[in-house]
This record gives C-alpha cells, structure tokens and sequence, in this order.
C-alpha cells in the first residue's frame, strides 16, 4: 500500500519560498500519479498541482502557476512541491495524493497523506 508522508511545511513570509517533500513509506510512488491539495482554515480542499507518473505532464491550479513547480525522483521514491513567491492566502494544510492518473478531481486519488501546514505570514 502507498502511504504518502509529507513534510516542509512552516512559517516563512510574504515572497519566500519552501519546499515540500512527499514520501511513501510504503510501496514506491512508480507508476502512480502524485498530486498535492491544499485547505485553508473555513475553506474547501482545492488542488494544488500534480505530475504524470512518467513526469511528462504537470498541472496546476491557476493561481499558483508560476510560482509553483512539481518534480519526482522515482530513485528516492520523493515528489517535491517547489513554492516560491509565497502570498498569505497560500496558507493551508498541504495534503500530498496519489492515484492512477494526474486528475485535478479529488476523488480520483486513492491515497492522502495527512498534510503539513504552510503559514505564510505578512
């Protein structure tokens, strides 16, 4: 089974960046499309972005295009979120997915991991 496990997450200010990582301390990512959503407090979960399983394809939700980028390293078994420029309405629980196919729906990914928290402060 695939258990994403994701980390990263803190506090940096308005225009700084971080970097978040998603590993699976289960079976490897190969194969499996890996996603990333994201809640803000009182908020729906909305996706972030996302990369094919060969990493030919990325998507991204609007708002973040530009100032976010995705990468795999099948080798370690790690899909990274670069976020750079980060604005204070990017706060939210960062949620790593997995499935079969880079899908923007929420439903079509199987695996969640439980999220690391993005503050990004004034």
């Amino acid at each position: 089974q695939v258990q994403p496990v994701e980390s990263g997450g803190g506090l940096v200010q308005a225009g700084g960046s971080l970097r978040l990582s998603c590993a699976s301390s289960g079976r490897t990512f190969s194969y499996y499309a890996v996603g990333w959503f994201r809640q803000a407090p009182g908020k729906e979960r909305v996706f972030v972005g996302g990369i094919s399983w060969d990493s030919r394809r990325t998507s991204f939700e609007d708002s973040v295009k530009g100032r976010f980028t995705i990468s795999r390293d099948d080798g370690e078994n790690t899909v990274y979120l670069q976020m750079t420029r980060l604005k204070p309405e990017d706060t939210a629980v960062y949620h790593c997915v997995v499935g079969g196919r880079l899908t923007q729906e929420a439903k079509k990914y199987v695996y969640w991991g439980k999220g690391t928290l993005v503050t990004v402060s004034l």
